[in-house]
């Protein structure tokens, strides 16, 4: 990409596209285009399609979607399903009209089949059967792997795939009901410590294992893949590292300095019982994550402290 380059960063103002912004803010791009939600309103066609239109963007970043933790994917699944379909639907079909010089999809791990082999590669897609809660946005977002497949194929479009592990860090979402395990639990226990409580209560029996990419990291790695990668089908992009919920629990406990204890409830729901990427074809083109997670809580903590 040239640093002239008009870049249209769809979801801009939230975790992921507001990192990858950053990113190219400090290689130098100075053309970006971005809209907030009540500007342009993705799922309107016809808004998406004047506004390419007006707009001739020759790179596009898809990072905006409608986003939750378990209880809002289990809640919310009309939602979910139509918002994103209609989201990356009119975006992707938009970039193709305009000729757009090439797009990235950026979709999430729980498009692999609940019980898939460990760890994840990418050709698990669609070999069994998506966890129940969070199912209609992973259908969405599958949706949106083999649409810009479909593009390629027949149109010749360079539209790429990447699916992002579990994310955390500067502008993240901390809403007690609708954010993720990572953020919920810095809220949580950042709380109980202001609160001198002397327990937190997690949900679950802690002992699925997740694994946690910084955000500036997934933004650095989008970036380079979009220099460096132009295949079909999807490419993860993770840590190759995972833990369980409840030594992530304790690693938060002590970089923010609780003293409390955790009492895991075991009645509530735990998905998954594990999601570790494969990343060997990421670390074979040659990037890696740099941001540990001990390093990568220390900063979203400081982030959380600055907003809240």
């Amino acid at each position: 990409m040239e640093k002239s380059a008009k870049i249209y960063v769809a979801g801009h103002r939230g975790m992921v596209g507001s990192a990858i912004c950053r990113k190219l803010q400090r290689e130098g791009y100075t053309n970006l285009i971005t809209r907030s939600s009540s500007e342009l309103d993705l799922r309107n066609q016809q808004a998406v399609e004047d506004f390419f239109t007006k707009e001739k963007p020759e790179y596009v970043f898809l990072a905006a979607a409608k986003v939750g933790g378990i209880i809002a994917n289990d809640i919310y699944r009309a939602d979910f399903l139509f918002e994103n379909l209609a989201i990356q639907s009119n975006v992707i079909h938009s970039s193709f009209v305009h000729n757009v010089e090439k797009l990235m999809f950026l979709g999430s791990s729980c498009i692999y089949p609940k019980m898939a082999p460990q760890p994840l590669k990418e050709e698990y897609l669609l070999t069994g059967s998506l966890e129940s809660t969070n199912e209609a946005y992973a259908i969405a977002k599958i949706a949106g792997i083999k649409m810009c497949d479909a593009y390629r194929d027949q149109y010749g479009c360079n539209f790429i795939s990447v699916m992002p592990s579990n994310l955390y860090g500067t502008n993240d979402n901390y809403h007690p009901e609708n954010s993720h395990v990572l953020p919920a639990l810095i809220r949580k226990v950042h709380e109980a410590k202001l609160n001198n409580q002397k327990e937190i209560v997690v949900w679950g029996s802690g002992s699925p294992m997740r694994e946690f990419l910084f955000a500036d990291d997934l933004a650095e790695a989008c970036y380079f893949l979009m220099e460096n990668y132009n295949e079909p089908n999807l490419i993860n992009i993770g840590t190759g590292e995972d833990l369980t919920i409840k030594d992530l629990a304790l690693l938060i406990k002590d970089v923010l300095g609780y003293e409390g204890e955790l009492v895991f409830d075991a009645s509530k729901p735990d998905g998954t019982p594990r999601k570790l990427m494969d990343v060997s074809k990421l670390h074979a083109l040659g990037w890696k994550h740099k941001i540990d997670l001990r390093e990568g809580i220390a900063l979203a903590y400081q982030d959380f402290e600055s907003r809240y």
